[in-house]
């Protein structure tokens, strides 16, 4: 007969490491990972070459096959985390029959990738799941309202977690703004009314002189260049924080975006938003802000963006976007004069204020009065509709409609709530 040792040798695995690590990848995918089947082979090989000393050599073994992209390593870390949490399931559970908590057991803050992860691995494949029978149902939906245009009209102030979730995805899907203005150089082209004679000539060269044919050349038109200047205060917390998923999306696809923000001192966050991950890059401004939903002080923040940034950033006649309600305590006369030099060192100053969703606004605050002047258009943005319209008018359409008057009073009826809800 043989011997124990002998039997053990000969009998199956029992461990089904090769399926969870399957399983895993497939989880990877389903959170916007690019892994096919030839990376989850190459990840069983490499567990079963390198071993499993430790969690952390585990980790990194996966992450050197499945990980291509930098963006990428936020969502594995955190589905790694949730997928292979067993030692961290048995911590917890120690931890409730413990008579005494730990002291250290408080919510921690969301990180990012964490809600994508979770996402994937909670969602159960589709041939797992339950075929129900269709049920047809009739509604007379003439004269009501889809529920995405609901969505566009609703308040960002009353937007539910879920609701804020489908607009950040509808903001990826918008149209962003397409402007170009021209510039003093030339770039040649097929056809046109100016003459490039250096051109001719040079190819004329390549006959000899023989056969000089027209060339011609145009004006280089160019993107110029966005400002956005954001206010993070108190009062502006409910819009600044959706207005980062717009500011990101539009770092994404156009050049020479320069985002800064503003409460009680000027941050730059346009390295931040440049990452390609939403969860990452959000994540990266809340750790370079310091002073989230605090105190606002508009006019020095303003007075420091013209002493610092304003030569690197608002050339090539660059637009500013101004996010915030306008309410300053501190100087309006510095206020006033900061507002004037920003609008006479940009091409475009536009104002948008969340204050506008309200149908009887008027410009009764002392820093509204002192900035409305030196203002291009003033606009709402308090809603997806409102981003929208931001987007036609950064694209140069509906411009005059929106332009403010010379006095604060005649701009309040030409530009306030009442014509902006009538446009929008």
């Amino acid at each position: 007969m043989a011997r124990p040792e002998e039997m053990a040798d000969t009998r199956e695995p029992e461990g089904r490491l090769g399926e969870n690590i399957v399983h895993f990848a497939r989880s990877l995918r389903k959170a916007g990972l690019n892994v096919g089947p030839a990376s989850v082979t190459d990840a069983i090989n490499a567990v079963l070459a390198a071993g499993i000393g430790s969690r952390e050599d585990f980790y990194w073994t996966l992450h050197a096959v499945l990980v291509k992209r930098h963006e990428d390593h936020a969502v594995f870390d955190e589905a790694f985390r949730l997928f292979w949490r067993s030692r961290e399931l048995v911590e917890k559970m120690l931890a409730m029959l413990s008579p005494v908590a730990p002291a250290g057991a408080q919510r921690e803050k969301p990180r990012s990738g964490e809600k994508r992860a979770s996402e994937a691995l909670a969602k159960p494949p589709e041939r797992e799941r339950k075929q129900e029978p269709d049920t047809e149902i009739e509604i007379d939906a003439r004269f009501s309202l889809s529920a995405s245009e609901v969505l566009r009209s609703r308040d960002f102030a009353q937007m539910s977690a879920a609701e804020l979730e489908l607009a950040r995805r509808a903001m990826r899907k918008m149209i962003m703004p397409h402007d170009r203005v021209k510039t003093r150089r030339h770039q040649p082209v097929a056809s046109g009314r100016r003459l490039d004679p250096r051109a001719m000539m040079r190819h004329g060269l390549r006959t000899g002189g023989d056969l000089i044919l027209p060339r011609f050349t145009a004006p280089r038109s160019v993107q110029p260049p966005l400002v956005v200047l954001a206010d993070i205060s108190g009062s502006m917390s409910q819009y600044s924080r959706i207005f980062l998923h717009f500011l990101h999306v539009l770092s994404e696809r156009r050049r020479h975006v320069h985002s800064f923000v503003f409460g009680t001192r000027l941050t730059n966050l346009t390295r931040q938003l440049r990452h390609r991950d939403p969860d990452e890059a959000l994540a990266e401004c809340t750790k370079a802000v310091e002073d989230w939903s605090g105190g606002t002080r508009i006019g020095e923040a303003l007075h420091v963006f013209n002493m610092d940034w304003s030569r690197r950033v608002l050339g090539q006649g660059a637009t500013v976007i101004l996010m915030t309600d306008g309410l300053e305590r501190d100087r309006i006369d510095l206020l006033e004069r900061e507002t004037e030099r920003l609008s006479k060192s940009c091409r475009r100053l536009i104002w948008v204020n969340p204050l506008l969703r309200f149908d009887g606004f008027e410009p009764k605050a002392r820093g509204v009065r002192a900035m409305l002047p030196h203002v291009d258009e003033l606009r709402p943005v308090h809603s997806l509709e409102a981003i929208s319209d931001l987007c036609d008018a950064l694209s140069g359409a509906d411009r005059k409609a929106w332009k403010p008057l010379a006095k604060p009073h005649a701009t309040a009826h030409t530009a306030g709530p009442g014509g902006a809800h009538g446009r929008a």
